[in-house]
């Protein structure tokens, strides 16, 4: 009687530890997925109001491009999120859909890592910048007295506050959002590289041969 109910109580224990890993470890987190799309978005809107201020700004300074790619991610993401967990990869779509968005969170991290340093670069420029109106665009020297000093020329800028000022938060606020976004995706990455190799299943037969109750190791 007391090995009957011992077995009962190991098959519920077993259950129960697969329903928790069911309902928490088996379908990817969902603040992560959501973190990366608000965070894509909020890039990519910021990137494009920048692309507002004048359309001489380049892409690598009006990043918009980071923000689609990680809306990309995010939405993979939630795929993982719906796809239902089984033991040992037993679906090439789960196996495919971690491997990608694993790949997908290391190349975040990169893009988001240059596009710090592109705005890190363009903020120390822009604050080292003697602006004047010329027309109706913007001419900026680094160094107004030397004759052969680069030019910065921002075209329809009428008020060059919006460079030497305005376009400065952008610049702030972007590597922020970068420096955000690439701690979301090192996250990501490393709870799928944990969840892939980190955890192990075992099968315990209990009660019959043909029972068996799969347990995290």
């Amino acid at each position: 009687m007391g090995g009957q109910k011992e077995k009962t109580g190991q098959a519920d224990r077993g259950q129960g530890g697969e329903d928790v890993h069911t309902c928490c470890g088996c379908r990817f987190p969902l603040l992560i997925a959501l973190l990366q799309l608000l965070l894509g978005v909020a890039i990519a809107v910021v990137a494009f109001i920048m692309a507002a201020t004048s359309p001489s700004l380049l892409a690598r300074e009006t990043p918009h491009w980071a923000g689609i790619i990680m809306c990309v991610v995010s939405l993979l993401g939630f795929i993982l999120y719906l796809i239902t967990y089984l033991p040992d990869e037993r679906t090439s779509m789960q196996f495919v859909a971690k491997v990608l968005y694993f790949l997908l969170c290391s190349t975040g991290v990169v893009i988001s890592v240059l596009v710090i340093a592109y705005q890190g670069h363009h903020y120390s420029q822009a604050n080292g910048f003697s602006c004047r109106e010329q027309g109706e665009d913007c001419v900026c020297t680094l160094d107004p007295l030397d004759p052969i000093a680069r030019v910065f020329r921002y075209e329809a800028v009428s008020d060059c506050a919006a460079i030497t000022d305005t376009l400065k938060l952008y610049f702030l606020l972007q590597m922020v959002l970068n420096l955000a976004q690439a701690l979301v995706c090192a996250v990501g990455a490393f709870v799928m590289w944990k969840h892939r190799y980190q955890v192990f299943f075992a099968g315990l037969q209990v009660g019959s041969p043909s029972a068996q109750h799969w347990q995290k190791v």
